[in-house]
């Protein structure tokens, strides 16, 4: 029987530059996407896929990250006497246990690889996930969910994927496709953002993994790759062709990237109109505002 995958990984150093001056004082995970920030998104879909124990690998000026996930007397207390329970429920359902989350931090910023070493000793000797949570994933079951359950089938280690344009590829890591399955792909290869017209097909890696302990052994090697960064992706192909093996998982649903702009206003939007309470409003403002550009031309 395979070891069940109860920890993840969530890899929060960066800076966020892409949404300055925002992210001088707000960490860029808990910016909010409709009414919950970044990081809930992910945290929830851990949760629904079996994670138990929650792992943040962050950086200085990430305080206000650390108190989100905080209980917040005064506030519950606010809400129960104005008997706001809906709301205090919400509320509530944000909150972590103690022993359920914990704190490593990234000293210098050398790549998603090392940030992922950096949590070694809390993950021990057990399959884990990374979950990225600038990648937002609106999907009926949840992302990390499906790959969870084709991982009890497979093994080894998985990475979502999903097809991209051509001329996208050279920002993505790149599967190399020994035998396609349908949704579920054995993997011959991996490149990091091979350079134009060189990528070996269009299936690129998003914020998804389930890997095995012995991906942390590769990364104690501390190789730096493209970018001069150490890629987590090296580490993982280093096991294609080995006993565990790679699998890519084309999955079910929707990816937003909200480490941009563009994404993440996609994904405000997205997000917007799947909501009972907002879709009319949105949806019209919506119409007006390409009738009113169409009017213009």
């Amino acid at each position: 029987m395979r070891n069940k995958v109860t920890k993840a990984i969530f890899p929060v150093a960066g800076l966020g530059t892409r949404f300055l001056p925002a992210t001088k004082s707000v960490p860029k995970e808990i910016m909010t996407l409709v009414d919950r920030p970044l990081v809930q998104y992910a945290i929830d879909e851990a949760r629904a896929a079996g994670i138990r124990e929650f792992i943040f690998v962050t950086s200085r000026g990430k305080g206000a990250l650390e108190d989100y996930f905080d209980h917040a007397p005064q506030l519950e207390q606010e809400l129960r006497k104005a008997e706001k329970t809906e709301l205090l429920e919400i509320l509530k359902s944000t909150n972590m246990d103690s022993g359920e989350i914990a704190y490593i931090r990234q000293h210098k910023a050398l790549g998603l690889g090392h940030a992922v070493w950096c949590a070694r000793r809390l993950v021990g000797n057990e399959p884990f996930a990374v979950m990225l949570p600038d990648d937002v994933i609106a999907a009926e079951k949840p992302c990390l969910q499906q790959m969870v359950e084709a991982y009890e089938e497979t093994g080894g280690n998985m990475v979502a994927a999903m097809e991209v344009p051509a001329d996208m590829a050279e920002k993505y890591g790149i599967l190399d496709v020994q035998e396609d399955n349908g949704n579920l792909v054995e993997v011959k290869g991996m490149v990091e953002k091979p350079k134009k017209g060189t990528a070996p097909s269009n299936l690129a890696v998003i914020g998804r993994y389930i890997l095995t302990p012995q991906i942390l052994k590769n990364l104690n090697k501390m190789k730096s790759g493209a970018g001069g960064e150490i890629q987590l992706t090296d580490a993982i192909a280093q096991e294609i062709g080995g006993n565990d093996g790679v699998y890519g998982l084309r999955f079910g649903g929707q990816r937003f990237d909200c480490g941009s702009k563009a994404g993440f206003l996609q994904a405000t939007v997205a997000f917007g109109l799947a909501r009972d309470d907002l879709k009319d409003d949105l949806r019209r403002y919506i119409h007006e505002i390409v009738a009113l550009d169409k009017a213009a031309e």
